[in-house]
């Protein structure tokens, strides 16, 4: 499986001529979703999902989300379905199961938001804005990094729970380079910890996973 890392938090899976792209948010340019059979939406913020963009996407493109998010994708012409925590299904051939409900808490006076997290092909876990453990193993990690609704102290947990062969930084597009550059130290100091592979994949950069 390939894993390309678009902007903030948007990545996108690629195996045997199959396309799935998870999070393509208003935070993503470029052609994210072309050659793309379906995409996986954690939730309703629009850092995660673009309405616009999945107007003018392809009808034959399958997408799969909570339900809050597929009352607002009412005008999408591709196929919309809902899921929840303790689902499994096939998506443009890549096997996903549902993990997680809400969204970390915000703030005060926000209401907390649906909010899934997706395993797919039992080798990358996207938990959305939530530190979901999903209980069982998970080799890759897509682990937020920056967040309003998180702290740093919560990422190095995060990442001690999981315990993942390796961990990619998502949802960092809001970041400068002196951030970024902290977000490198802080995945650099874990990864030495656990001997794993923890770091943080440029906009556009792949890996070739197991």
């Amino acid at each position: 499986m390939k894993l390309t890392k678009h902007g903030h938090a948007c990545v996108r899976l690629e195996k045997d001529g199959n396309v799935l792209v998870v999070d393509p948010g208003t935070f993503t340019e470029g052609p994210v979703l072309d050659g793309a059979g379906a995409v996986l939406i954690t939730h309703e913020h629009m850092d995660h999902v673009d309405v616009e963009r999945l107007k003018a996407a392809s009808p034959d493109l399958e997408i799969w989300t909570c339900e809050a998010v597929a009352a607002e994708l009412a005008e999408v012409p591709a196929k919309v379905q809902v899921v929840r925590h303790g689902d499994d299904f096939t998506a443009a051939g890549f096997a996903v199961k549902v993990f997680g409900e809400w969204h970390a808490k915000n703030h005060p006076d926000v209401p907390i938001v649906q909010n899934v997290g997706f395993m797919v092909d039992d080798e990358v876990f996207y938990p959305g804005d939530a530190l979901t453990v999903p209980g069982v193993e998970v080799p890759t990690l897509l682990v937020p990094t920056h967040a309003p609704w998180m702290k740093l102290l919560e990422t190095v947990d995060y990442l001690r729970a999981i315990r993942p062969a390796r961990a990619f930084s998502t949802h960092d597009g809001l970041l400068n380079d002196i951030g970024l550059s902290l977000v490198d130290n802080y995945l650099k100091l874990e990864s030495d910890k656990q001997h794993a592979d923890m770091r943080r994949l440029k906009v556009g950069e792949s890996v070739e996973l197991p």
